[in-house]
């Protein structure tokens, strides 16, 4: 079961690219989850599934020389989510539809993904910790940079 819920329902053993098919199916939960329950309930879940992670995480790689295999994906799922929290947020400030805000989405997949990928800075410490919160804090920083950019994207793009 630890395996089931660490690979996001076996999302994790698909080739190639584990990470990027767990980010695309943190894009694709994103959409019910505001639409059911907005940023609240998107912060919630994200707060939730991080310390879940941390400790499935620890339970699945304790005695194993390889502490971030590449099947796991419950991080890259967080990570996701935090990217995508500012369209969560300015959709319901604006109240503006989510399909039109499309653009933004896909802005926040391809960021988180550049930053999950190159990991600058704070990504690159944690993902050196070699420990259970190390995995997810690396994508918890790359989704809060992605975040950042998108926020800072959003608002030029408004601002013209």
């Amino acid at each position: 079961m630890i395996k089931f819920i660490i690979t996001c329902f076996y999302i994790g053993l698909v080739k190639p690219a584990p990470g990027t098919w767990g980010s695309l199916f943190g894009v694709a939960l994103f959409v019910p989850i505001h639409l059911f329950g907005g940023s609240l309930l998107l912060v919630t879940l994200i707060l939730t599934i991080f310390f879940v992670g941390v400790w499935l995480i620890t339970l699945e790689t304790s005695g194993r020389e390889e502490h971030d295999p590449g099947e796991i994906v419950i991080d890259e799922l967080v990570g996701q989510w935090i990217s995508l929290l500012p369209i969560s947020i300015i959709s319901r400030v604006y109240e503006t539809n989510l399909p039109t805000l499309w653009p933004g989405i896909i802005g926040g997949f391809v960021l988180f993904r550049f930053f999950d990928i190159f990991k600058f800075g704070p990504v690159k410490w944690a993902d050196k910790q070699k420990n259970s919160l190390g995995v997810m804090l690396d994508d918890v920083f790359a989704g809060l940079l992605a975040a950042s950019c998108l926020t800072i994207f959003i608002g030029i793009y408004y601002a013209l």
